[in-house]
């Protein structure tokens, strides 16, 4: 599992002195121009700070990140590995850790991970059921909710029996982007979650054939009744959530889907959602994560993707991206270990018009283990693929 302690382990001034000069290539999801325009401004500032060179590798599926990095290790290529830097989380994690393709344990050697809520935000420690043991570094929460047009819907679904009701009442008005997508699982993940009779079956490891079946039955019969009231009468799927959101901003649907509580006020700031569009969530929860960044075992410049990783904790850094004019992400800071002054940064932020209170965002649902996803996106393609 670990990887070069060394390196993780040296005294930071030295891992800053390093890091100087070095290029990271940041492997990561380039589906939203604000996500990656954030991205472009850490990259900015760690070249101030830093004289690090922030390079954005824009990926649509991360699962392609881990099998490059899976076949340099096949290929016994130890050092000069195409990925620095990695934003992740979920099965992917998971398969990067059991592969022993990460450096580190690295987070506790960073500085700004002692601002981190670990006491309170279980996921920044623990993702998707697997403990993180300090392979990741947590830069965001991520909660799954509902973006609507309130021109266009009166009353929203308060749960996703109540959603197939409205699909019914509202057909060819709602879909669901095409698995892998991270947004279309999550929402087979909602559904999973709310059909079982005891969640905490999906927090284990799923090995027997009969047990899958018996226990995702219910969301089979679920999507069987629900396709048919979908968007093109749930023949064919939208490719991404991009795609999704294209379709509510065009009219052609009236809910989109996110995994970001502060995503419609930001969109509605860039002027690529409607003014009227809002946010829902379900009064029994809805799914929850942390996202994380981490350092594959071949990089050639850990010290720099270090750097990166704690300058993405830093309050500076975190109170920007919990501004929805800048991404509206929920920090995985705690909010108490920071200075007076760091406190009210994050106090004066203006979370938006389209942007539920926490308390209004309702309970958090937790991950299933990822090996329920890898089998439930399968067995979904078996049965909807295109």
């Amino acid at each position: 599992m670990a990887q070069d302690q060394t390196t993780a382990n040296q005294d930071w001034s030295k891992i800053e002195t390093k890091a100087q000069g070095q290029t990271v290539y940041w492997n990561a999801w380039g589906g939203s121009e604000l996500i990656n325009e954030y991205i472009a401004w850490v990259g900015k500032r760690v070249s101030e700070d830093n004289k690090i060179t922030l390079k954005h590798v824009k990926v649509t599926d991360t699962a392609d990140v881990v099998s490059r990095v899976l076949a340099e290790k096949t290929a016994d290529k130890k050092t000069e590995g195409s990925v620095d830097l990695v934003w992740i989380n979920g099965e992917n994690f998971a398969s990067m850790k059991k592969n022993g393709l990460l450096f580190g344990p690295f987070t506790e050697n960073l500085p700004n991970y002692r601002f981190v809520d670990v006491e309170n935000k279980a996921t920044t420690t623990t993702d998707f059921t697997i403990p993180v043991d300090g392979l990741e570094a947590p830069w965001g929460m991520a909660k799954f909710n509902f973006i609507y047009d309130s021109a266009r819907v009166d009353k929203t679904p308060n749960s996703t029996a109540e959603l197939l009701t409205w699909t019914k009442n509202n057909s060819g008005r709602f879909t669901y982007p095409s698995p892998p997508d991270y947004l279309g699982s999550t929402f087979l993940k909602q559904v999973l979650v709310e059909s079982v009779k005891d969640p905490k079956v999906l927090r284990q490891e799923v090995t027997e054939e009969t047990e899958f079946k018996k226990t995702t039955s219910a969301l089979w019969s679920y999507l069987d009744q629900l396709h048919p009231t979908l968007w093109r009468d749930g023949k064919q799927f939208p490719v991404s959530s991009s795609a999704q959101q294209q379709l509510l901003d065009d009219g052609e649907v009236d809910i989109h889907l996110s995994f970001n509580p502060g995503a419609a006020s930001s969109l509605i700031k860039s002027g690529e959602l409607a003014p009227s569009v809002r946010t829902f969530v379900f009064d029994k929860g809805t799914i929850g994560n942390t996202h994380f960044i981490a350092i594959p075992y071949n990089s050639s410049s850990k010290e720099a993707a270090m750097v990166v990783a704690n300058f993405l904790m830093s309050p500076e850094a975190q109170a920007r991206k919990q501004d929805p004019q800048y991404w509206g992400d929920d920090t995985v800071l705690s909010i108490a270990k920071l200075s007076p002054e760091d406190q009210k940064i994050f106090a004066d932020i203006e979370l938006g018009v389209a942007t539920l209170s926490p308390q209004d965002l309702g309970p958090t649902l937790l991950e299933p283990h990822p090996n329920w996803m890898e089998r439930i996106e399968k067995e979904w393609l078996r049965r909807y693929g295109q």
